[in-house]
C-alpha cells in the first residue's frame, strides 16, 4: 500500500518550500531507520513459537572462547593512545555513575541483577569512592582510565570465583568490560554537551567487545545461568518492524499504520543492505578524493586550512563508520560489485546554510541507534581514531577500505542520501517541529507539564541525528538550520521567545570547538543571514518595548538584549554593519522621541496644578528628571547593544528642555521673589532650584560629555544672590537688637559669655554656610559675594559694639534724675562748694558690676568667634581668587580712604578760671566742615595735660576739613571751650601711608594761645575687600574692648591718684607737721565703706578725747609707709575680686595688666614731670620722699604678684617698670652732669640706631588673630632712650628750659632728615607722585555747636 494513501489531508498539501515532497522525504528517513536497524548490535529474542531454541553445549565452547574470542584491553586502547588526541568525559559523569553502581549494587538495576555482575560492581563502587581515585580521575577525565581500572578491579573479582573453571573468567572478564561500557554509554546519554568523539569511542569499545564474544558464541556464565528465557547465541535480523525503533517513530512521525509502513520496510530490505550503506561511504570517501561537489570539496572552504581539516575529520569518520560495520559483519570487507545498490537520485547542488539542532536527550530508543549516528550524532570535529576490529583482514584505513572498489562511481550515486542533503535534513527538521507543536498543544499534553525549549521530542531527536550522520550533515549546518527554522516558528508566533537563546546556545557550542572560519563558506554565510535577521527582528522588538521610557524595566527588555549582544559579539554580522547603524539611529531617535513625550507630558501635569508659587512646578520636575536618571543609570549602565546609552539619550533631551523653560520663566520667577516681604516665591525655593538645576547640569556633563547647553547658571541665578545678600545686610540691624534685646548679660559658661553675642554669631554663621553651600561654580562671582557677605559681618559687629558700648557706658556713668534736677536746680550753689573745698575734695570710689565684666567678656569671646569665621569663610583663599581673577570693569566711583585718627594728648592747656589750682575735666570732638560731630572722646578729668589715647576711623572720598575741639565738661549747661584748632585729611599728603604725629596749636576766640593737642594720623585705601572687612570688624572689637579697659581703668585711676599722690606723702614726712593719722585713716576708709553701700559690723573705737595728736617721727617704718596707701589695697580687693569672677581669663591678664600700668604711670608722674618744653612748677622730691615712693612701688608690685598667684613678675617687671626704676639713679645728679650726659645719651641714640618710620598699622595686619600675633612679635618692646628721662629730670631744675628746648628741636630735626630720606626711597620705589591742594581753612563758627 502506498504511504501516501494513508496520509492525512494536510500532509498531502504540504510541500516543502526547498521542493522536498513528503514523499521522498518518507522515502529516504524510512531508508536510514531500516539502515540503524540492521547495523546496530543485536541479540535475537525467540518468539513463544519456539522456532529457535538455546544452545545449551555451554562448557564444551568455552576454550574456543577463550582461544578465539579473548581481547586485550591494551590492543584495544592502542591505537587511541599512540596516535589520538586525549578526550576528556564530563565532570558529571562521575556523580551520575555514582549513582548508577549504588542502584546496581544495592540490586536496583534489572539489567544488571547477575550476582556476579552486581558483586564486580560493588566492589569498583567501592574503589570508585576513594578519594585518590575520585581526585585522580577529576583531574585527567580520561575515559580509557577509568574503563581499565574496572577491568582491573574485574579481574581480581573473577579469578577468584570457584564456578569458573579454568579460564572461563577470562571470558566472564571481558563480557562484564563490555557491558560497563554499555554502561558507561547509558549514563552519557542523560548529560547534555557530550563530546561526539567521546561517544564513538565509547561504541567501537563496545563493538569490539561484543564482536569477541559473539565470535566464539560464548555468552557470560551469569548470563546463561540467571537468564530464564530462551536467546539465540547468534547474530540474527528481524524483518518485524517492532523490533525496529527508529522505523515506528517514522511511521508516528508520517502517521502512515503499522500495516502500511511493514508493506514498505518489506519492498526496502532487499536494497537497504549493510553493503549498500557500505558502498554509500566508500562512495563519499571516493567523492572527497575527486573533488566532487558532495560531501565537499576545496571549492565549499575560504581557506586551505579549513579544507585540510574538514577532509581529515570527515575522511577518518567515514572510515570509522566502515570499520564499525565490517567488525560487525566481516563479510562486507570483501569488494562490493560495481553494479552493488545505489541511489535512483541524482546528486543536485546543496542549498544555502541556516541553524542548529541540540544535542539528543536519553529515551528508549536511544539503544537502537546504529554505530554510524552514535559516531556521528553531533557531527562536530572528529579525531582520526580508528576503530581497531578483531580480525585481521578488515581493513583499517581509507586506502584499504578504497582498495580494489575502482568500479564505484565518483558523483552522488547513494542509497541512503538523497539528492540534496540539506534540503531534505531541513525539511526533516521543519516536519518535526510542526509535528512536536501539534502534540505540544494536543489534550495529551497537560499545560503543567514542562516541555523542553528545543521543542523536539527525544524519538525526533535521535531519529534526526540518525539521518544527519547517514545524510552527511555536518554540525555546522545542523545548528544553523535549526535556529533559523526556530526563527521563522518565532516569527509566526508558533513557538515562544525562550527557544531563540536554546538555539543559539547550541551554535555557541559548535563555535566553541569549531571556529567560523573553519566552517563550509556556505554554512557560515548562512549563520550570518540568519544572525542578521535575528538582529533586525530583535532589535524591532527592542524598539517597540521603549515605549514606557523612563520606566522601563529591565526584565521587559532583557530577552531581546540576550539575543541582541550574542548575535553582536559573535562577529558574523560586520557585513550588515550600515544597515545595522541605520537601525540603532532610529532607536536612538525613537528613544529621544519618547524622552521629549514623557517631558512635555509630566511639566503640562505639574504646571496645571494650582498656586501662586511658579517655581514648584520647575522644582517637582527636576526631583522627576533626578529619579528618572539614576534609575535608567542603575538599571543600564551599559548602552543597549553596545551603543544606545539610554540614560544619555533620555538626558540629553530632557535636561535641554527643562533649561529651556527655566529661562523662559526667568522674569516671572525674579518678579515673584520680589513682589513684597512675602513673596509668591520664596526665596529658599530659587535657591533649592538652582541647586537641582545644578545636579542636573552635572548629570548632562557626565552622561552627554558631547552635549552642549547653552546656559550660564551662575549668570541665571546671580541676581538672586545679590537680593540675597541685599536683604541679608539690611537684616543685620535687626539681629543685632534682638540678640541685645534678648540678652540678660549673665555669664552662660566658662568663658564668661553672655547669649548676644553667641546669637549673634550664630545668625551670622547661618548666612555664611547657607552660601558655602551653593557651591557657586563661577570662582570670581563667588569671591563678591564672600566680600559683600563680610562687609555685612563688619557692619553688624560694628553695631554690636557701639551697642554694647552704650550699656557698659550707661552703667559705668550712671546718672539718677533726681541727681540731675538738684544740679539743675542749684548749679551756681553745686560750684561754689566745689571751690570752697577743693582743698579737702573727697574721691568716691567706683565700684564694678559683673554686667560690665560679662560685657567686656562678649567682646573678647567676640574676636575668637570672629576669627574662627574668618577661617570658615577661607577669606585668605577668596582674597587670592579675586587678585587671579582678570580685572572687571567696576563702577566709577571716587576712591575711598580709610584715616585712623588717634587723639593722644594736650598739655599747657590754659584753665578757664583765674584760680591758680583751677584744673580742666576736658574731653575732644571732631566735626567736619558741615558742623556735624564726627568724634568724641572720653572725659579726662582734674588735669592740664590730659591723655586721651583713642582711635578712631573716618573714611573720605576728597580731602577734609576737620575742626578739633577741646571742651570742658560742665555739670550742666554747655561744656566751655577750651580751645580749637582745624586739621585737613588730604589723601595726597598721606599716600606715603606712614604715621604722621600733628601737633595742633590751639586757640580761643577770646584768649589766645591755649597750649597743644596732639594727633597721630595715618591712612589707607579702603577697598571692597574681605580681609579689610575682617580687620575693619577686628579694630572696632580691639577698640571697644580697649575703650572698655580705658574706662576700667579711668574708673579706678582716682583713687589711685588720690592714694598716691604728693599730698599722702607730704603728709608723712614733712617735719614738724601734726597728722591725726587715725583719723585721716579712719576717713579714707569709712569713705570707701560707704561708697560700697554694706553697713559695717566692725566695731569702731574712738581715740579718747585727753588723747593729743601724735607727732610723727623722724624716721617711718615700712609698716606706716604701707598704711598711708591701705584704702587703695581695700579698694582693689573688693574690685579686684569682682573682675577676678565675673571676667574671663584672658581679659583678667589685661585688665590686671593695665591697672598695674596705671599704677607705674602714677608713681612716674609723682618723680618727674612730662616732657615738653615749657617750664614746669613741679619740684623735685626729697631723698626720704623718692624712698617712700619707691617702697610703695615694691608694695603695689608684691600686691599684684601675690606670691606667684598673680601677675607673673616677668610681665610686672616690664621695660615701664625698669624705666621708673632707672629715675632714681639720674634723680639726684647735679643740673651739668644732667646736661652732659643727656647730650652724650642723645648722640649714641642717633648713632646706633637710625629711626625708621614704619607704615601705619594697617586694617589688613588685623583682619584674624593670626595677623594680630604675628603683629605683636614684631613689636617687642624697647629701651626708651635715657635722654628723655633726664630731660624730665632737668625741667624741675632751674635754668633749664633753653637747653631742653634745644635739645628737642636737634632730635626732631634729626628725625625729621630720617624721614625725609626714607620718604625719597619709598617714592622712588613705588613712584608715586603727589598731587592736590588743601583747600582754604574754613573760618571759626562764630557760635558753639
Amino acid at each position: 500500500m502506498s504511504r501516501r494513501s494513508h496520509d492525512s489531508v494536510a500532509h498531502e498539501k504540504r510541500v516543502s518550500k526547498y521542493r522536498v515532497t513528503d514523499d521522498d522525504l518518507f522515502d529516504y528517513v524510512l531508508r536510514v531507520a531500516i539502515l540503524s536497524y540492521i547495523t546496530s548490535p543485536k541479540i535475537i529474542t525467540a518468539h513463544s513459537n519456539g522456532s529457535e531454541t538455546k544452545e545449551k553445549e555451554h562448557h564444551s565452547k568455552i576454550s574456543g572462547a577463550i582461544s578465539h574470542s579473548i581481547v586485550s584491553i591494551g590492543d584495544i586502547f592502542k591505537d587511541i593512545r599512540d596516535g589520538s588526541k586525549s578526550v576528556k568525559f564530563p565532570e558529571k559523569l562521575l556523580k551520575v555513575l555514582e549513582q548508577k553502581l549504588q542502584n546496581i549494587a544495592m540490586g536496583k538495576e534489572a539489567a544488571y541483577s547477575d550476582q556476579l555482575t552486581r558483586r564486580t560492581m560493588a566492589v569498583f563502587y567501592n574503589h570508585f569512592m576513594g578519594d585518590p581515585f575520585r581526585k585522580q580521575m577529576k583531574e585527567n577525565r580520561s575515559i580509557e582510565e577509568l574503563i581499565l581500572m574496572f577491568a582491573s578491579q574485574a579481574t581480581g573479582v573473577l579469578r577468584k570465583e570457584p564456578t569458573l573453571v579454568d579460564d572461563a573468567w577470562k571470558v566472564e572478564v571481558n563480557n562484564q568490560i563490555a557491558q560497563f561500557v554499555r554502561m558507561l554509554r547509558d549514563c552519557l546519554k542523560g548529560i547534555s554537551h557530550v563530546s561526539p568523539e567521546l561517544n564513538s569511542r565509547l561504541d567501537m569499545y563496545h563493538t569490539k567487545l561484543s564482536q569477541s564474544s559473539t565470535e566464539s558464541g560464548h555468552e557470560s556464565a551469569s548470563a546463561s545461568r540467571d537468564r530464564g528465557d530462551p536467546v539465540s547465541t547468534t547474530p540474527g535480523i528481524s524483518s518485524n518492524i517492532h523490533d525496529m525503533p527508529f522505523v515506528l517513530v517514522v511511521a508516528k512521525l508520517f502517521k502512515v499504520p503499522e500495516n502500511a509502513i511493514q508493506t514498505e520496510v518489506d519492498k526496502l530490505r532487499k536494497t537497504c543492505t549493510e553493503k549498500a550503506a557500505v558502498v554509500d561511504l566508500k562512495t563519499c570517501l571516493k567523492n572527497i578524493n575527486a573533488s566532487a561537489p558532495f560531501p565537499g570539496r576545496r571549492e565549499d572552504f575560504d581557506n586551505d586550512a579549513a579544507w585540510n581539516q574538514w577532509r581529515t575529520l570527515e575522511t577518518s569518520h567515514l572510515s570509522q563508520l566502515m570499520v564499525a560495520m565490517m567488525s560487525l559483519n566481516p563479510e562486507l570487507a570483501k569488494s562490493v560489485p560495481a553494479d552493488g545498490s545505489g541511489s535512483p537520485h541524482s546528486g543536485s547542488p546543496r542549498p544555502g546554510s541556516l541553524y542548529s539542532v541540540t544535542s539528543a536527550s536519553s529515551n528508549r530508543h536511544t539503544g537502537a541507534t546504529s554505530i554510524g549516528s552514535r559516531l556521528s550524532i553531533f557531527g562536530g570535529p572528529q579525531d582520526d581514531s580508528r576503530a581497531v576490529a578483531g580480525d585481521d583482514t578488515v581493513p583499517e584505513t581509507a586506502e584499504e577500505l578504497l582498495d580494489g572498489d575502482d568500479e564505484i562511481r565518483v558523483g552522488h550515486n547513494f542509497t541512503f542520501i538523497p539528492p540534496n542533503p540539506k534540503r531534505f535534513y531541513k525539511r526533516l527538521v521543519e516536519y518535526c517541529l510542526t509535528t512536536d507543536l501539534e502534540t505540544m498543544f494536543g489534550p495529551e499534553v497537560d499545560d503543567a507539564d514542562e516541555v523542553p525549549l528545543t521543542i523536539l521530542s527525544p524519538p525526533h531527536t535521535n531519529l534526526i541525528n540518525e539521518c544527519a550522520a547517514r545524510w552527511r550533515i555536518g554540525q555546522p549546518y545542523r545548528v544553523t538550520c535549526f535556529l533559523e527554522l526556530i526563527k521563522e516558528f518565532y516569527e509566526r508566533g508558533h513557538v515562544p521567545m525562550e527557544c531563540i537563546p536554546e538555539a543559539l546556545q547550541a551554535v555557541s557550542k559548535v563555535l566553541h570547538d569549531l571556529e567560523t572560519d573553519k566552517w563550509p563558506s556556505q554554512d557560515a554565510e548562512l549563520l550570518a543571514n540568519v544572525y542578521g535577521s535575528l538582529y533586525n527582528i530583535f532589535l524591532s522588538s527592542l524598539y517597540h518595548s521603549m515605549e514606557t521610557i523612563p520606566n522601563i524595566k529591565v526584565s521587559e527588555i532583557q530577552p531581546y538584549l540576550n539575543v541582541l549582544d550574542h548575535v553582536r559579539e559573535s562577529g558574523l554580522i560586520s557585513r550588515f554593519e550600515a544597515d545595522i547603524s541605520a537601525r540603532l539611529s532610529d532607536l536612538e531617535d525613537h528613544v529621544k522621541a519618547l524622552s521629549e513625550q514623557f517631558y512635555q507630558t509630566k511639566i503640562q501635569q505639574l504646571q496645571a496644578a494650582p498656586g501662586v508659587n511658579r517655581a514648584l512646578p520647575l522644582l517637582l520636575m527636576t526631583d522627576e528628571l533626578e529619579k528618572a536618571a539614576k534609575q535608567l543609570d542603575k538599571r543600564f549602565p551599559e548602552p543597549l547593544v553596545g551603543r544606545v546609552d539610554v540614560v544619555s539619550l533620555v538626558m540629553e533631551v530632557a535636561i535641554p528642555l527643562f533649561i529651556a523653560d527655566l529661562q523662559s520663566s526667568s522674569k516671572k520667577l525674579f518678579e515673584s521673589s520680589t513682589n513684597g516681604p512675602t513673596p509668591d516665591i520664596p526665596i529658599q525655593d530659587i535657591f533649592a532650584l538652582y541647586r537641582r538645576t545644578k545636579t542636573l547640569l552635572s548629570m548632562f556633563e557626565a552622561f552627554c560629555p558631547k552635549g552642549h547647553v547653552d546656559f550660564d547658571l551662575s549668570q541665571f541665578f546671580m541676581s538672586y544672590v545679590l537680593q540675597w545678600l541685599l536683604d541679608t545686610d539690611n537684616k543685620t540691624n535687626q539681629w543685632v537688637q534682638a540678640a541685645i534685646a534678648a540678652d540678660k548679660f549673665e555669664a552662660e559658661n566658662t568663658e564668661g559669655q553672655s547669649s548676644s553675642i553667641v546669637d549673634l554669631f550664630d545668625s551670622l554663621r547661618s548666612p555664611i554656610t547657607f552660601l558655602q553651600e551653593l557651591e557657586w561654580s563661577d570662582e570670581y562671582q563667588n569671591a563678591r559675594f564672600i566680600t559683600s557677605l563680610s562687609k555685612t559681618i563688619s557692619k553688624a559687629v560694628e553695631q554690636y559694639c557701639r551697642s554694647v558700648e552704650e550699656l557698659f557706658m550707661t552703667e559705668m556713668f550712671p546718672r539718677p534724675t533726681e541727681y540731675l534736677q538738684l544740679q539743675k536746680s542749684s548749679a551756681w550753689l553745686e560750684k561754689a562748694k566745689q571751690l570752697t573745698t577743693a582743698s579737702e575734695k573727697k574721691v568716691e570710689p567706683f565700684n564694678f558690676r559683673p554686667e560690665s565684666c560679662v560685657k567686656l567678656n562678649n567682646v573678647e569671646s567676640a574676636r575668637k568667634l570672629l576669627d574662627n569665621m574668618y577661617n570658615q569663610m577661607q577669606v585668605d583663599k577668596i582674597t587670592d581668587a579675586l587678585a587671579r581673577s582678570p580685572p572687571v570693569p567696576e563702577k566709577v566711583d571716587r576712591p575711598m580712604f580709610l584715616f585712623a585718627v588717634k587723639i593722644v594728648m594736650a598739655e599747657d592747656l590754659v584753665p578757664l578760671d583765674t584760680s591758680p589750682s583751677a584744673l580742666l575735666d576736658t574731653f575732644v570732638t571732631l566735626s567736619d566742615e558741615a558742623g556735624n560731630r564726627l568724634v568724641k572722646t572720653r572725659t579726662i578729668y582734674e588735669t592740664l595735660n590730659p591723655r586721651w589715647e583713642e582711635t578712631f576711623d573716618i573714611s573720605v572720598d576728597k580731602p577734609l576739613w576737620l575742626m578739633c575741639s577741646i571742651r570742658d565738661r560742665a555739670l550742666v549747661g554747655q561744656h566751655d571751650v577750651v580751645g580749637r584748632s582745624f586739621i585737613c585729611l588730604n589723601p595726597a599728603h598721606y599716600g606715603d601711608f606712614l604715621t604722621h604725629d600733628v601737633w595742633l596749636n590751639l586757640e580761643a576766640a577770646n584768649h589766645g594761645h591755649q597750649g597743644r593737642i596732639l594727633l597721630r594720623v595715618s591712612m589707607e585705601g579702603e577697598k571692597d575687600d574681605a580681609q579689610f572687612y575682617f580687620g575693619r570688624a577686628f579694630r572696632s572689637l580691639k577698640r571697644s574692648e580697649g575703650d572698655m579697659m580705658r574706662i576700667f581703668i579711668d574708673k579706678m585711676t582716682p583713687l589711685i591718684r588720690h592714694s598716691l599722690s604728693r599730698t599722702v606723702l607730704k603728709s608723712l614726712i614733712k617735719p614738724g607737721t601734726v597728722l591725726d593719722y587715725n583719723r585721716a585713716l579712719a576717713n579714707v576708709t569709712g569713705l570707701y565703706r560707704s561708697a560700697l553701700g554694706s553697713a559695717s559690723n566692725e566695731v569702731q573705737i574712738p581715740l579718747p578725747s585727753k588723747e593729743k595728736p601724735r607727732v610723727r617721727p623722724e624716721e617711718l617704718t615700712d609698716v606706716e609707709i604701707e598704711g598711708a596707701i591701705v584704702p587703695l589695697f581695700d579698694y582693689f580687693d573688693a574690685n579686684l575680686q569682682i573682675l577676678n569672677t565675673h571676667l574671663a581669663e584672658t581679659v583678667k591678664d589685661m585688665v590686671m595688666l593695665r591697672v598695674w600700668k596705671e599704677v607705674l604711670t602714677v608713681i612716674e608722674g609723682l618723680l618727674i614731670p612730662p616732657l615738653s618744653k615749657l617750664s614746669s612748677d613741679m619740684k623735685p622730691l626729697s631723698d626720704k620722699e623718692v624712698d617712700i615712693v619707691f617702697k610703695w612701688l615694691k608694695f603695689m608690685r608684691d600686691y599684684f604678684h601675690a606670691e606667684g598667684e598673680g601677675v607673673p613678675l616677668e610681665a610686672l617687671q616690664n621695660q615701664k617698670y625698669r624705666d621708673v626704676m632707672s629715675i632714681r639713679m639720674y634723680y639726684d645728679w647735679h643740673t651739668d652732669t644732667l646736661m652732659e650726659e643727656c647730650v652724650r645719651a642723645m648722640q649714641q641714640s642717633l648713632r646706633e640706631a637710625v629711626p625708621v618710620k614704619k607704615r601705619v598699622k594697617s586694617v589688613y595686619n588685623q583682619r584674624n588673630l593670626g595677623t594680630i600675633k604675628e603683629r605683636k612679635k614684631e613689636k617687642q618692646e624697647k629701651e626708651v632712650f635715657s635722654g628723655e628721662t633726664i630731660m624730665r629730670i632737668l625741667r624741675m631744675r632751674p635754668n633749664t628750659q633753653e637747653f631742653i628746648a634745644q635739645q628737642l628741636d636737634i632730635m626732631q630735626a634729626m628725625r625729621a632728615e630720617q624721614e625725609r630720606s626714607q620718604a625719597v626711597l619709598q617714592n622712588k620705589k613705588l613712584q608715586r607722585t603727589r598731587h592736590g591742594q588743601n583747600p582754604s581753612i574754613p573760618p571759626l563758627p562764630s557760635n558753639d555747636p
